[in-house]
């Protein structure tokens, strides 16, 4: 359970706190009326996010509306008597102030099951469903971790030089992605939600282990063992591209 619930948004850790508000202005994340649909997963960055958000309302020169959506792909397992994950997810958010509702995720046929497949069916709803609620901003908890590793495998996989951005625009511009929590790596997350005593509903995917994705957090997890300046570098690389000597 959440033991802080009631703590504010000064808990964040200074350097954490000043990261995520110049990530917010930077790409000027957040608009007054905005109506933003955060996307929750049961795993500690979404859920910080929640936290944040919601508490961020108490010092924000504006004011915006937040939803979260549990998309519940039928992987995950109850962890015990008659409580869903999907339940638990909720019960987690809804502990924080977000209101918090679960959706079945659209079902992929077993032979055509990819984990690329299934993170685009995701994906794709989650936009069906802030163009249904008229929803402005869509919230993802994505890290500095998250855009490292993407710009991993996009150069890797995809023959591209490309990341996840911090704010999207989308659709002509009626939603934008945000990603508040570019700015703070992985670690930096897990310590706020620490802190604030957040309970993970594990992730019981079958694929969970043996995707490309965790293949990517471990080759840089060794390089960044090797060389420990090599995460601020490489994220710094992503703003400073020296387009003269690409070819």
């Amino acid at each position: 359970m959440i033991s802080n619930i009631t703590q504010s948004i000064t808990l964040l850790p200074k350097l954490c706190n000043r990261k995520i508000g110049k990530a917010m202005h930077d790409y000027s994340m957040l608009d007054h009326g905005d109506r933003v649909l955060l996307a929750v997963s049961g795993g500690v960055d979404s859920s910080v996010l929640a936290w944040v958000l919601k508490n961020w309302l108490a010092k924000a020169p504006i004011e915006y509306t937040l939803k979260a959506v549990y998309i519940d792909n039928g992987f995950w397992e109850p962890p015990g008597g008659n409580v869903s994950p999907a339940q638990k997810v909720i019960e987690i958010i809804e502990q924080i102030g977000v209101e918090c509702t679960s959706v079945k995720a659209r079902e992929i046929d077993a032979d055509q099951f990819s984990c690329f497949l299934c993170a685009r069916n995701r994906r794709s709803q989650l936009f069906d469903l802030a163009r249904e609620w008229r929803m402005d901003k869509i919230a993802m908890g994505h890290h500095q971790d998250d855009l490292l590793e993407t710009f991993f495998l996009n150069m890797v996989y995809g023959g591209n030089i490309s990341t996840m951005v911090p704010k999207q625009c989308l659709f002509g511009g009626d939603v934008h992605i945000i990603r508040p929590l570019s700015y703070i790596d992985k670690q930096q997350v897990q310590t706020i939600g620490e802190k604030l005593g957040l309970e993970i509903v594990k992730n019981d995917c079958p694929h969970e282990q043996s995707t490309k994705r965790e293949f990517a957090r471990e080759m840089l997890t060794q390089l960044y063992r090797r060389e420990p300046g090599a995460k601020k570098s490489m994220f710094h690389a992503l703003k400073n591209v020296r387009e003269g000597y690409m070819l």
